[in-house]
């Protein structure tokens, strides 16, 4: 069975476009990635990390409608599953295919999700995904930001980018459980909190901090506020697609992704614009709050710091959050892992990929010429001295996660006949 405990980290494979879909921000390439895979690879074992959030890119793979290029993802997980590394697999990250558009098209969702099933028929001893990364903020920065992909700046964009968005991933979750019925889905979603800067900027503060939580009420079936409601009406959506998301809800196939990073919290204005506050609360209080809401398990999906002038800023957040996640442990949060993202420093995040200057910002375990950073070598270290501690800790029951080299075991086919056996059932909408 698989450890107790989910240590991991992530290939970057970001790919939003920019300069009106000229400009293709493909993180794998500026990381060096599509070259180095083997030797990425090699680094994760290295740190002694058996979880890796990895993708292939849609943008190269999903080449037309039901037309593939599974060239390279051939390669790379054929190469995880010899190693015994278990992908957490991300199969949309910020980007579309140049054929598909924008995440304003209404057809994105239904080829999305045949493309998630020949990807699970083709690899079948693939158990962990986040269809689509990070929803919410992929709506934001590309349909009311204007940074990305459709680059518009209005409520109708970023509410019609959403639901297209969510939908793909309900249909894709579908779809996956179709072929692997014990499929789990840890979906990676940003954890965001509004502060108000004085009493005049309540109200936006309030407005921002229930939008929030919009992709994942709508993923996990939950019925949104009064005001969100009316706000997804007046906005494009209608009754019709919203009881679909009422209506398919697979949160008890769900863990809780959630990404916390120092630019997560915002300082409110008065007359609705923001800025970065930096962090005030921090990840064990807002995380508390999504809990709260959605009483999933929960894995702490996203993190990371530049190394800073001083050099040990990074591993110093990393210090601050694994302390966050122990404590939001001890409080009763059914907390079952934790990420540094990525495993190498990224390219342009300076600028939110919003410009193509080619800046490397140091925030990877490893700088890119694959040489470990300290914060690194003391995640390694952490993982080594809490990997034997954590389960006997545990707050929750084991997940039934299946190592790639255990996915024939007798056990591991008995256990995904009796998921065969338990139809997708629709949980009741709270």
């Amino acid at each position: 069975m698989s450890p107790g405990f989910i240590f991991a980290t992530g290939i970057e494979n970001s790919i939003p476009t920019i300069a009106g879909g000229r400009v293709r921000m493909d993180e794998m390439e500026k990381c060096g990635h599509y070259d180095l895979w083997r030797e990425d690879f090699d680094l994760v074992q290295q740190l002694g990390i058996s979880f890796l959030r990895y993708g292939p890119p849609l943008h190269t793979t999903l080449i037309g409608p039901e037309r593939y290029d599974w060239s390279f993802a051939d390669e790379t997980f054929n190469d995880l599953r010899s190693r015994d590394i278990v992908p957490i697999v991300d199969l949309c990250h910020f980007g579309l295919p140049d054929w598909l558009g924008n995440f304003q098209n209404p057809d994105f969702p239904a080829i999305f999700a045949g493309y998630a099933r020949v990807f699970a028929q083709r690899y079948p001893w693939v158990q962990l995904y986040t269809p689509v990364n990070e929803m919410f903020i992929c709506a934001l920065f590309s349909a009311l930001y204007g940074w990305w992909n459709e680059q518009l700046r209005d409520d109708r964009a970023f509410v019609t980018a959403l639901k297209h968005l969510v939908k793909a991933n309900v249909l894709a979750m579908r779809c996956i459980l179709d072929v692997r019925p014990d499929a789990l889905f840890i979906q990676s979603e940003s954890t965001e909190y509004f502060h108000a800067e004085n009493p005049a900027a309540i109200r936006p503060a309030e407005l921002a901090n229930a939008r929030r939580f919009l992709s994942l009420d709508l993923n996990y079936g939950r019925r949104v506020d009064s005001e969100m409601y009316e706000y997804l009406m007046d906005n494009g959506m209608t009754r019709a697609e919203y009881r679909f998301f009422m209506h398919n809800n697979l949160r008890h196939h769900c863990i809780m992704g959630n990404d916390y990073y120092v630019t997560n919290e915002h300082l409110v204005h008065a007359d609705g614009s923001m800025e970065a506050s930096g962090e005030i609360f921090g990840y064990a209080v807002i995380t508390r709050q999504y809990y709260d809401r959605f009483r999933l398990p929960v894995m702490h999906t996203e993190t990371n710091l530049m190394a800073g002038k001083r050099g040990d800023e990074a591993t110093r957040w990393l210090r601050k959050e694994w302390a966050n996640v122990l404590r939001v442990r001890n409080d009763g949060v059914p907390v079952v892992g934790f990420t540094w993202y990525s495993l190498t420093d990224q390219v342009d995040w300076d600028s939110a990929l919003r410009e193509n200057n080619g800046c490397v910002n140091p925030l990877g375990l490893f700088d890119l010429n694959r040489n470990i950073r300290p914060v690194g070598e003391t995640y390694c270290r952490l993982i080594r001295e809490w990997r034997q501690v954590l389960p006997t800790q545990s707050v929750c029951l084991q997940l039934p996660i299946v190592m790639p080299s255990e996915a024939n075991k007798d056990w591991a086919v008995r256990q995904r006949e009796q998921a065969y056996r338990t139809p997708h059932r629709n949980d009741t909408a709270e």
